[in-house]
């Protein structure tokens, strides 16, 4: 009796190699290693909401352009981003605005002003499943520019997926078989202009907070935007007002959730679902305006992102590296 009891004891005490205890074991390792990071979920979700207020944004655009030129309404949308800006403000007093680097963001502002109204007259003039697919293409640019401005290396991956980039934006344009128009040409202009801008971006980063980076954007475009909007003036509507405004806000919230979503979870988890823009644009313009992209648009917006969705993650393993290296941990350097 005294040997069962001593054997059971032994029992409850010992590691539970039964069956049922092995499966409880490996549910709790899985619920520890395998359950998404609430804030990459939270990123994802944000980053989503951001694409519906761009695509929405963007439909309104070229729903008003009818009326107003688009020059006006990259004004409006300036002008009425800044009351995004309104709830920073509020927790944050003025510090926003401090800053190191009010020539190089004066810089920014009036490259990025030029941009927006190419890509505004871009939406004005062209299918919007193509303006969106070829504007895909403002990372590609980036990695270029990052080795003449930012002296980084770029190994052979990255560069193959810079070839296969340009590709998908030959198969969208198919030169040769069709026109390209001058909606098309700008829409590359200001992406590559864009690509400019966020070199500059990087670059104001070392010294400025991402909240006065964006406050500084929206207060110093909206006048600069205003001189060209003067010479195509046209006073809105009561309606087109309103619909300038929620365009405006539109845009500042898409900027700001961006934003957010990139600080909550790594450039490589988020940005994949930026190409969801391209299916709520495309099915935003068929309902509006009957547009029925072809073929070559998606299969060229697939290239497109596919490309620069794997530049973004190299560059996130090529930074985590960096990491470990810095901690002194040995890992295999990564070429591109």
């Amino acid at each position: 009796m005294k040997n069962f009891e001593t054997a059971a004891v032994a029992r409850s005490t010992s590691p539970p190699y039964g069956p049922l205890p092995r499966l409880k074991a490996i549910l709790m390792l899985t619920s520890q290693t395998s359950l998404p990071n609430p804030n990459a979920l939270k990123g994802i979700t944000i980053m989503l909401g951001s694409g519906v207020c761009i695509s929405v944004m963007h439909l309104l655009v070229r729903y008003v352009s009818s009326d107003i030129h688009p020059f006006e309404i990259a004004f409006f949308r300036n002008l009425f981003a800044i009351l995004a800006l309104v709830p920073w403000f509020i927790k944050l007093g003025w510090t926003p605005l401090r800053t190191h680097r009010p020539g190089l963001l004066l810089w920014r502002a009036i490259l990025n002003s030029g941009c927006m109204l190419s890509f505004f007259m871009a939406l004005s003039l062209a299918p919007l499943v193509e303006v969106t697919a070829l504007g895909f293409t403002a990372p590609i640019y980036v990695t270029i520019l990052a080795i003449f401005f930012l002296g980084e290396r770029v190994g052979l991956q990255r560069w193959g997926a810079i070839i296969i980039g340009f590709v998908g934006v030959l198969v969208v344009l198919r030169p040769g078989f069709e026109t390209i128009g001058l909606g098309q040409l700008l829409v590359l202009f200001s992406a590559f202009g864009w690509g400019v801008c966020l070199i500059i971006v990087k670059i104001l980063g070392r010294t400025e907070t991402s909240v006065t980076i964006t406050a500084y954007m929206s207060i110093m475009m909206a006048p600069i935007l205003l001189v060209p909007a003067i010479y195509v003036w046209s006073w809105p509507t009561w309606e087109q007002f309103a619909l300038l405004l929620i365009l405006g806000i539109l845009g500042g919230l898409a900027q700001m959730g961006m934003a957010e979503a990139l600080r909550l979870a790594p450039t490589h988890v988020v940005m994949p679902v930026d190409f969801t823009r391209l299916l709520i644009i495309a099915i935003l313009a068929y309902l509006a305006f009957g547009e029925v992209p072809d073929v070559y648009v998606w299969l060229g917006g697939v290239i497109i992102f596919g490309s620069t969705a794997f530049i973004s993650y190299r560059e996130h393993v090529k930074s985590q590296q960096e990491s470990n290296s810095a901690q002194e941990l040995p890992k295999t350097p990564v070429h591109g």
